[in-house]
């Protein structure tokens, strides 16, 4: 029997359904507005949309103060002891209303060094700290209890409303004004929509504040909450100073590329790791059941074969990709976008080990990691930035910054059921098997796009299978998995192994 068989089924089916729902609401939400972000780039112009770029690295950076990192602490905790989600809910009201009000004070105090213009829509932009906490406080209560469903279906409907209502602004003639006008119109519908899933569900704030409740979760979350700091900070920092130091327009060059980058991680990622952390948090269990290491390196092999060749077919058709799309305006773009791809595939697979150490409540060490990559980052950035006077030297800098957060968080986690070497002899395969993907890409480059994509992902699919990337035990998951999955028994028609499915 393999470890995979660990798993409960009902516990299988959950997963499997949960990782089904949030990775289609996030191809059709995140998807929808990742085109949005595109088109909007278009209708900007690299300028307005290098002041729209910065003020968005404000916003989320300010987001993670006011969120203080609650969330999921909230998420791992409510999926243990659902009975004390009122609780919680109560604790967030309290602290995260005055941690937004900080937060929106030193958006607009950091915003003084940029133009007046700049200054103005960070202002506006910053009245979503206030309106998206009490949507955000819904979805991480729905996540903990794992009702996705509804969830993602709000999401969905909040994106494209919000696209159409920035598309009705902009085509009226508002710009970025009418852009920012509509985040906060849709942002409060959003909020009143998974607030009230909720409260029909019966979930309801608890009074009075329960300080038993609360000191611990501040306390849990303090950690969390400046690790996230530092990451959305490191994160956005090249836009942040590329804006001081070059200007405006050379941040639209370097956004257009960060939205590419952006939409892979929501998509393959968080959306992967958002569905899989209240499994992970359940079995767990102090560190004493060998499942959660053995999932963790599932999760991380997961994110290697998909990073290799997603960071390989972009790097190498980045300007076929970013020119067709934006325009020959943003033709910068596209050389930013070839060295950014990279930092894209490492940050995915260190997002595995970080949401491992988060599980199991090492959020202090997270803190140490992304303290010391934020300052080797920021050094890095200006220094490249000043002397080269080229966007693509704040990216360099960023992929030297990630490389050391996941040598540390390698060096860091530990976990019965995790065994690194079989990783990292699977990984080396894995990277074996891409080579002569990278040559068919290279040879039918300049043929019709989906020609070097099809042709290189088929020989990499086929290159996995020779090198036997994926042991027995590997396809045995995955097999378990997918028997759970809608559409089983098509599947099960054409595949078939000697699994035991009564799970």
């Amino acid at each position: 029997m393999t470890e995979s068989a660990g798993l409960s089924g009902v516990d299988a089916k959950r997963a499997a359904r949960n990782v089904s729902v949030l990775m289609l609401a996030s191809v059709i939400s995140k998807g929808a507005l990742y085109l949005w972000q595109i088109a909007l780039s278009v209708l900007l112009g690299p300028s307005e949309y290098g002041i729209y770029g910065t003020i968005g690295g404000m916003m989320v950076t300010a987001a993670s103060v006011a969120s203080f990192g609650m969330g999921l602490i909230v998420i791992r905790d409510v999926a243990r002891e659902p009975q004390k989600a009122g609780q919680y809910w109560t604790s967030m009201l309290f602290a995260q209303t005055l941690l937004a009000l900080l937060a929106y004070i030193g958006m607009n105090g950091f915003a003084i060094g940029y133009s007046e213009t700049l200054r103005g829509f960070a202002a506006l932009a910053g009245i979503n700290l206030f309106i998206d906490l009490f949507g955000n406080m819904g979805y991480d209560l729905l996540v903990a209890r794992e009702k996705l469903v509804k969830t993602s279906l709000v999401e969905i409907v909040h994106i494209f409303l919000r696209i159409a209502l920035a598309w009705l602004a902009l085509t009226a003639g508002w710009g970025l004004l009418g852009v920012y006008g509509a985040a906060i119109l849709t942002g409060a519908l959003r909020s009143f929509a998974l607030v009230g899933l909720n409260l029909r569900a019966g979930i309801r704030p608890e009074f009075p504040f329960d300080w038993g409740t609360a000191k611990p979760l501040l306390i849990n979350s303090a950690p969390l909450a400046l690790s996230a700091f530092l990451t959305l900070a490191y994160n956005h920092s090249d836009k942040l100073l590329t804006t001081g130091i070059l200007s405006e327009r050379i941040t639209g060059y370097l956004t257009a590329a960060f939205v590419i980058n952006f939409g892979v991680i929501e998509l393959l990622s968080v959306s992967v790791l958002v569905a899989a952390y209240p499994l992970l948090s359940r079995y767990y269990d102090d560190g004493r059941n060998p499942f959660f290491g053995f999932m963790v390196e599932k999760l991380a092999l997961y994110m290697i074969l998909v990073a290799l060749p997603m960071a390989l077919s972009v790097s190498i058709l980045a300007d076929r990709i970013m020119i067709p799309l934006l325009g020959e305006a943003y033709a910068p773009s596209a050389g930013i976008l070839r060295i950014l791809i990279w930092y894209t595939g490492i940050t995915i697979v260190g997002n595995v080990f970080s949401q491992g150490l988060l599980v199991q409540n090492r959020q202090r060490r997270l803190l140490l990691i992304r303290g010391s990559s934020l300052a080797l980052n920021i050094t890095l950035t200006a220094l490249l930035l000043l002397n080269w006077r080229d966007p693509r030297g704040a990216v360099i800098a960023s992929i030297i910054g990630e490389i050391l957060v996941l040598i540390m968080l390698l060096k860091t986690f530990r976990a019965l059921g995790w065994q690194p070497k079989r990783i990292a002899i699977s990984a080396a395969r894995a990277a074996v098997a891409v080579v002569p993907a990278a040559l068919v890409m290279l040879a039918l480059r300049d043929q019709f796009i989906a020609l070097p994509l099809l042709g290189g992902l088929s020989v990499y699919i086929g290159g996995v299978v020779l090198t036997r990337v994926l042991s027995a035990e590997d396809w045995d998951l995955i097999y378990r998995l997918a028997s759970t999955m809608p559409g089983a028994a098509l599947i099960g028609r054409f595949w078939k192994r000697n699994v035991d499915l009564s799970w």
